[in-house]
């Protein structure tokens, strides 16, 4: 099915990345773990579902092509019949799918306005 499902996460860039994830814990109170938070959807019936949020040096490459400061992750329900539609349709990926992983599957591509998003389909 072509559909996103929900918010997969937000991945910021940092030009002061200690700081800034201190700021989000302290002012926001979000409890982060090295790699971010996550938030999870009560009412979904795969109990692992959630939304996270990331942040990245400035320096990383995670977000290229895109010279954009962030990067959203989509959840998706069906990555592989998402990414047929989406050839169909004539939208390139960028970069090769990740199809097997700890965290589901995972692809990529470029929205009109040059930002990276990404697509994930999360493992069950």
């Amino acid at each position: 099915m072509k559909k996103v499902i929900g918010l997969g996460g937000i991945f910021l860039k940092c030009q002061h990345l200690e700081e800034t994830r201190a700021w989000y814990s302290k002012h926001l109170g979000i409890q982060l773990e090295s790699w971010g938070a996550q938030f999870f959807y009560k009412d979904d019936p795969n109990p692992e579902a959630c939304s996270n949020l990331s942040f990245f040096k400035t320096s990383t490459e995670y977000f290229e092509p895109s010279a954009s400061a962030f990067m959203i992750n989509f959840r998706v329900d069906d990555l592989d019949a998402l990414l047929v539609a989406l050839r169909e349709e004539g939208v390139p990926l960028v970069g090769d799918p990740v199809t097997e992983g700890e965290y589901g599957k995972f692809a990529w591509v470029m929205d009109p306005e040059g930002n990276k998003i990404e697509l994930w389909e999360q493992a069950k």
